[in-house]
């Protein structure tokens, strides 16, 4: 299982490093400590845990949370796999991505609960006329 440091979480959370670490030091989110010392957050635990801030609000996280060029980095919260199709739901601070797409592009990519994905919303054909 994939774990992330408490910047990495910051960042799929929305927040800031020291919004992060002062959940985990209140205990709102579990961490351990890798060879080196660093605090980690294990992905499904993380996976857990934005789903409830999206839901709750998030009480410190403020601001609105931004995407660059309509990709939204994320956690995957769901993966539910059909016969032939599949739907993956990614938490991208405070947005719900929900994505239909293959059995066979899940299982190539290897997705999983807990896992750092990134959603990518494209509009196959946007035009803008001027009266």
């Amino acid at each position: 299982m994939q774990s992330y440091t408490i910047g990495q979480a910051a960042r799929l959370l929305g927040v800031s490093p020291d919004t992060a670490r002062r959940w985990a030091d209140a205990g709102r989110v579990a961490t351990h400590r890798d060879e080196g010392g660093r605090r980690l957050i294990d992905g499904r635990d993380l996976a857990a845990f934005s789903v409830e801030l999206a839901r709750t609000g998030g009480e410190e996280g403020g601001g609105s949370y931004t995407s660059v060029r309509n990709a939204f980095p994320g956690i995957v919260t769901a993966v539910k796999l059909g016969d032939v199709a599949a739907q993956v739901e990614i938490q991208a601070g405070p947005h719900r991505l929900v994505s239909l797409l293959t059995r066979e592009a899940v299982e190539e990519l290897g997705l999983e609960v807990g896992m750092e994905a990134t959603a990518r919303v494209k509009s196959t054909n946007v035009h803008i006329d001027r009266t």
